[in-house]
């Protein structure tokens, strides 16, 4: 009866373990999100359809795909500039970010004093201090790349601090009786600990760094996807509004992409 009862209970949890592995599978991961979008896809157009839904109120996706075919330059002109100002934007946040984690990390007079003021900045809604960055900057690129970098620029700091302090104590404690010195734990131990810290908030302000550029494209600009966005809606052109959202989440993905793939070739090196 034991032994019985042994497989009996063994069956499920091999099944289970066989499920996790396939749902691991690379082309699992790759057709079931495109598989779920097509779903969707084809659920809206079929309600669309349907329901005769105004193409003012909500287009389909065939009549989206064809007018992002007829303004396609247009979309390619508007998406250089937010791609750009977001990339620009995002790195500055990066290595600004990453340097304040650091100072914070190794000295306690300046956690005391800056930390507490970096989380009340990150409690205030971004946005409302939009315009601000307009009066001071004006309303050229450098106050879309610096909004850019001010809101991408507090998840790299906090995540990068946490990364640091969840160094292992044994690890600390055997640096220090092997007399090392602080850069060289920082290098070797510290760091590489922090990493997938590191781009766990990477991940999130490059999000955060487009939406920076857009909402100052919104008030100010005269090119990109944000002033393409605002000319569709004055022109009541509800499937070149969705076209250009599409397009933005487009760039979006490639600048997440090229994160991301950083993330892989780096943790790699680092054994991780």
């Amino acid at each position: 009866m034991d032994g019985g009862n042994t497989i009996i209970t063994e069956a499920p949890a091999a099944l289970n373990v066989e499920k996790r592995d396939l749902a691991k599978h690379p082309a699992v991961q790759i057709l079931l999100p495109i598989a779920f979008a097509l779903a969707v896809l084809g659920l809206w157009e079929f309600l669309v359809d349907f329901y005769q839904v105004p193409k003012v109120i909500l287009p389909s996706p065939l009549d989206i795909y064809a007018r992002a075919v007829s303004a396609w330059p247009f979309l390619v002109q508007h998406a250089v500039p937010t791609g750009t100002e977001a990339a620009i934007g995002f790195m500055l946040a990066t290595i600004l970010g990453i340097t304040l984690a650091v100072i914070l990390a190794y000295s306690k007079w300046a956690y005391a004093a800056l930390y507490p003021n970096v989380i009340f900045f990150q409690l205030i809604p971004k946005i409302a201090l939009a315009p601000l960055f307009i009066v001071w900057l004006g309303i050229g690129s450098s106050s879309r790349l610096a909004f850019s970098m001010f809101i991408a620029f507090f998840p790299v700091v906090i995540a990068t601090l946490t990364g640091l302090n969840s160094t292992p104590p044994d690890m600390l404690r055997l640096c220090k009786a092997l007399t090392a010195r602080s850069w060289q734990v920082f290098l070797s131990v510290r760091f590489p600990y922090a990493l997938p810290h590191i781009f766990s908030g990477l991940k999130i302000a490059v999000t955060f760094a487009i939406i920076g550029v857009i909402v100052g494209e919104f008030i100010t600009a005269q090119a990109g996807l944000g002033y393409l966005i605002l000319f569709a809606s004055s022109q009541a052109e509800t499937a070149l509004i969705l076209a250009s959202i599409g397009m933005l989440c487009v760039v979006g993905l490639v600048l997440y992409g090229v994160v991301a793939g950083l993330e892989k070739l780096i943790l790699r090196k680092y054994g991780h």
